[in-house]
């Protein structure tokens, strides 16, 4: 598949469904065999490529894999299993490994079955977060260092597994999404924010690396609170375009990952627009 291919296929797809359903009272042959043409569209495209999405939860986890399903096969992972197979039975495309990131014997077992079951991951996408907060005086040892194991040493294992299929056929993307915590310690943030500063600059020396290998690494930080049930109900007051929504930091990780090779993203920061920096 070339570039045209790889970025405008889904959006064929969309416009063929949209002309079949504005015409939907027309049962003509003519009809019927652009139904067969979704059909091999779909078939030829979307079900040979594979993103592998960690850190599925219902906001922006979910978001992404519901995105991304639409043109490619989600080898979908988190701890929890039950969450997984709801998202399965009702995503498309989306394959369930229940899998703990801080065990990276786990991690990398669960990515071998992942590459016999549907192929190695043509995007990359590390959603998965660990933190600690509270004074740093209070923060022990073994808090960061799980949190260092989640948000890094799993990212660069992923990448080190991913990578080599990517660098063979001088194409795909590594995304991993992050916050401003990678920019700034505040207080109280001692158990969190380094590991996502270092997951940061993980990314930046891998894509200094994969870059001229003709692999897209980007990094897409979320200055937001994200409209996910429990930060609703715990800030019942603030207005709907106080918070971002999962389905559109799904959309513009979509963007960066289609991106042409001639004007590649690396540091991106996303905010709603009243968000205060």
């Amino acid at each position: 598949m070339n570039t045209f291919e790889d970025v405008y296929v889904h959006e064929l797809i969309v416009l063929v469904d949209q002309l079949l359903k504005s015409n939907e009272a027309m049962c003509t042959n003519a009809t019927m065999s652009c139904a067969t043409l979704v059909d091999e569209i779909r078939s030829c495209f979307v079900a040979k490529k594979v993103c592998l999405v960690t850190g599925v939860g219902p906001g922006t986890g979910a978001a992404i894999v519901r995105r991304f399903s639409k043109s490619y096969r989600i080898a979908m992972i988190a701890r929890n299993e039950n969450r997984l197979n709801q998202l399965k039975s009702d995503i498309d495309n989306a394959h369930s490994y229940p899998c703990d990131l801080g065990d990276l014997s786990s991690l990398e077992n669960t990515f071998h079955r992942i590459v016999k079951d549907i192929g190695s991951p043509d995007v990359l996408i590390h959603n998965a977060v660990l933190g600690g907060f509270g004074p740093f005086q209070e923060l022990s040892v073994g808090q960061i260092e799980s949190a260092f194991r989640v948000n890094v040493s799993a990212f660069l294992r992923l990448a080190q597994l991913a990578s080599p299929k990517m660098v063979e056929s001088s194409r795909g993307a590594i995304v991993c999404t992050g916050n401003t915590a990678a920019y700034r310690g505040v207080p109280n943030f001692a158990g969190f924010a380094p590991t996502k500063a270092a997951q940061r600059i993980l990314a930046e020396s891998i894509a200094r690396t994969l870059s001229p290998l003709g692999v897209h690494v980007a990094y897409v930080a979320i200055d937001a609170v994200i409209a996910v049930p429990w930060t609703r109900k715990s800030m019942p007051d603030k207005p709907e375009d106080f918070f971002s929504q999962p389905s559109d930091i799904a959309d513009h990780i979509w963007t960066v990952v289609h991106q042409p090779k001639s004007a590649w993203t690396f540091d991106s920061v996303i905010r709603p627009y009243g968000e205060n920096w």
